[in-house]
């Protein structure tokens, strides 16, 4: 029998079963980083928690993840996808359960620590493992899959979280309720197969034939390079880490201006009367509603319009929303909530680009090492986001932030249109091979 080249390979239910269960860690880091919020609304009296410790409960995850993600990416490189795949959701789930049973605000410090990393953890993995089983027409609407799933977790905790928010000692079940999803991911993802590719790198050539007649009835070929051992260092030579300082670039010029956007949400659901109590709940689906819709045809626009047209074009728009926040002087709520509109929609295509870039330029052996590297390197504009926000607000007013905002939002799309590659239609092979500016078709 004629071996079949993988690109040639139809969407089929193998693929849509690793696109879901793989989108199952992203799906939990939305719902339990939002999920801590609603909680702390019980929980926040019952153990006493002054501002400093509510600052310090919500970096704890942010260290976590800057953890997690540049530590298991290597490990995941090393060892293999599934089998990190697997051991990262039994430990949320474990965590999640020890959760319930704090009682001191140090206890809780160490649980959101670890919950961090665990869930940190995830995203180079399963990045890397949809990444790997999806052809090059695929590629781009299944990674964009995980970033809708984030906002999808996000919507159920704050669902959840409205529906156990008058329930006495409430907040324990809303911090161990991410035991349920983490138990129906690990079902789902227990007889995944290893990831083909790895297993080429690692010079597992029988392994993966096998495994192709296994779950395709014939047998398949990739266009995946000789076996490699993954070093770390690789991660630093030129050509690499020009890459990584150039996602890690738009990541943050993305993530900041977003935390400012933001603020704007609760004007919004205040406008329907959800911005107290437990309706501020419902109110905070709206806000992931907003986002989440973003997403969607960006999914389908990177491979219509390509990835460097669609980051310039969502930059542009993304800077020109912050900029009208910040010029006019007092914004009436129908301003607000079309440029809070324009930002969340053209947000979909830099947000996915931020996991798929890393996927597409990088070689098999460092690519889940690459992904947790830049996502850490991106923690760190969300630490400063979280810390200095609050204090910039009240010491300049939200226009000046909005403009700040701007002129980060502006710095990405400089970013952008400096050294954006075009990875449309390139397989995983030929994206790893490009260098910086040699790809702007």
């Amino acid at each position: 029998m004629q071996p079949r080249n993988f690109d040639d390979i139809h969407f089929t239910s193998v693929h849509r079963r690793i696109m879901l269960w793989g989108s199952g860690g992203p799906f939990l880091d939305g719902y339990v980083l939002v999920m801590i919020g609603v909680a702390l609304e019980q929980l926040a009296p019952i153990l006493q928690l002054s501002a400093e410790w509510i600052g310090l409960l919500g970096a704890a995850t942010l260290v976590g993840l800057f953890i997690g993600t540049s530590l298991f990416g290597y490990i995941s490189d090393r060892v293999g996808r599934r089998k990190m795949f697997l051991i990262d959701i039994v430990a949320i789930g474990i965590i999640s359960l020890g959760t319930m049973f704090v009682s001191t605000p140090v206890e809780l410090l160490v649980m959101r620590v670890l919950m961090g990393i665990v869930i940190g953890a995830d995203y180079p993995i399963a990045t890397s493992m949809i990444t790997e089983f999806s052809n090059t027409r695929q590629r781009a609407f299944a990674v964009g899959f995980i970033a809708v799933m984030w906002y999808v977790g996000a919507t159920c905790a704050n669902l959840v979280g409205f529906w156990l928010y008058d329930v006495e000692g409430g907040w324990r079940w809303m911090l161990g309720s991410a035991f349920i999803p983490c138990v129906l991911i690990l079902i789902g993802r227990f007889d995944l197969p290893e990831s083909p590719r790895w297993l080429l790198r690692k010079g597992r050539l029988r392994e993966c034939d096998a495994m192709m007649l296994k779950l395709f009835g014939e047998p398949v070929i990739f266009d995946e390079g000789p076996q490699q051992e993954t070093r770390f260092v690789q991660l630093f030579s030129k050509r690499h880490f020009s890459f990584v300082l150039f996602i890690a670039a738009i990541w943050t010029c993305q993530v900041i201006p977003m935390f400012a956007i933001y603020t704007f949400g609760p004007q919004i659901v205040g406008l329907l009367g959800w911005d107290q109590g437990k309706n501020a709940v419902l109110g905070n689906v709206v806000i992931s509603l907003f986002f989440m819709l973003g997403c969607i045809p960006a999914m389908y626009w990177l491979n219509k319009m390509g990835r460097r047209p669609l980051l310039i074009g969502s930059f542009a728009m993304m800077t020109l929303a912050l900029a009208l926040l910040g010029v006019v002087a007092a914004p009436g709520i129908g301003l607000v909530v079309v440029a809070f509109a324009v930002y969340a929609f053209f947000s979909g295509g830099p947000g996915i680009l931020q996991w798929l870039y890393p996927n597409e330029l990088f070689p098999t052996e460092i690519r889940a090492s690459a992904v947790g590297v830049i996502m850490s390197i991106s923690r760190i504009g969300t630490v400063i986001s979280t810390l200095v926000l609050p204090v910039f607000i009240t010491r300049y007013g939200i226009n000046t932030l909005m403009l700040v905002g701007a002129l980060i939002s502006f710095g990405g799309l400089v970013v952008s249109l400096l050294f954006a590659p075009e990875t449309r239609g390139l397989s995983l092979t030929e994206a790893g091979r490009i260098t910086m500016g040699s790809s702007k078709r």
